[in-house]
């Protein structure tokens, strides 16, 4: 039988989806999905229109066990001994340059339901959600550079395999702390200014899924803003920049704590240890600044597994602080 996207207690959603005509749509990796069946297997089921190979990659994993990566496609099986069953959908990663924010959408991942025996009830998830506003380190870029389809001619078309929204300080760290993470992520963008796949400036951003597609209003727990290594050449507009986008984010999320991550880089920290303040005393407001220079080298950029490793560790730390 077919279970569609909004079968209550089948269908659950984590992270930045819009759902429109039986369809949920995400663009930012770490965005994930779960579903619970009865019987021996299951279809999902994906709308492909307009995404170009190579596709964005998935985690799949079942009843809590190993995750296996593969390319998103038309249909996806699933093959279990008989009984209940629980499978969860991560959308790992894709081509930053594709079409992620402006219709005709690229670079995303678009679920349309699922067929299997029966539909099964999903064990409640009570824990708070964490959310992460950041660019192309928040999304996981590079995380594996070394991965390559043809490694005689390596392009961005490798990203696929090279990111992975599972391995970065955001998803460890919220791993950490025992929350579900809310990611936006997209390579290159800054506060001051758009990124890779027509992504908007972050301000103006932040309150969409996509152009159009508002995300959801579920109350956060905590928010880490982490913008500004795309910044860093055009100084004296970061802190109004920044400013922009704490307004936006505070003021769609009223009573959430706000934490500003300094870049890993060490860039801006003056910027950064002048700006709260003032932002702070001119708005009533208490965003916390946490300043990171020093976790690790600033190169390379993108850190690599490790980095994100080290990073989530002196995170974690830090927030326990403020939970």
């Amino acid at each position: 039988m077919f279970i569609p996207i909004d079968r209550a207690g089948s269908v659950r959603f984590t992270g930045r989806w819009f759902a429109e005509n039986g369809t949920a749509t995400a663009t930012a990796p770490g965005s994930y999905f779960e579903l619970g069946f009865s019987g021996t297997w299951a279809r999902l089921i994906f709308d492909i229109r307009g995404s170009v190979v190579p596709y964005p990659h998935l985690w799949i994993s079942v009843d809590g066990g190993p995750s296996v990566e593969a390319p998103v496609d038309r249909y996806l099986r699933i093959g279990v001994p008989d009984g209940e069953h629980r499978v969860t959908v991560i959308f790992k990663s894709a081509n930053e340059t594709h079409a992620r924010w402006f219709a005709p959408l690229v670079g995303k991942v678009s679920f349309s339901g699922f067929e299997a025996d029966a539909p099964a009830v999903l064990p409640e998830d009570t824990r708070d959600l964490i959310e992460f506003v950041g660019d192309s380190i928040t999304e996981g870029i590079l995380i594996d550079p070394d991965q390559h389809y043809d490694d005689a001619a390596p392009t961005v078309d490798d990203r696929a395999l090279q990111d992975d929204s599972t391995a970065t300080y955001a998803w460890l760290t919220a791993q950490a702390l025992g929350m579900r993470p809310v990611i936006m992520g997209y390579g290159a963008v800054g506060c001051t200014h758009a990124g890779s796949g027509a992504v908007v400036r972050a301000p103006e951003a932040y309150p969409f899924c996509y152009d159009g597609a508002p995300i959801s209003r579920v109350p956060r727990r905590l928010i880490v803003i982490n913008h500004g290594a795309n910044d860093v050449h055009v100084r004296e507009q970061y802190p109004a920049a920044y400013a922009e986008l704490l307004d936006v984010v505070r003021g769609m999320n009223p009573g959430t704590p706000v934490v500003a991550l300094s870049p890993f880089t060490g860039y801006l920290d003056r910027e950064l240890s002048e700006l709260i303040p003032a932002y702070n005393e001119s708005r009533g407001a208490d965003v916390r600044l946490i300043l990171t220079g020093g976790w690790i080298d600033p190169e390379p950029l993108h850190p690599l597994r490790d980095g994100h490793r080290i990073v989530a560790e002196h995170l974690t730390e830090e927030l326990k602080k403020l939970l």
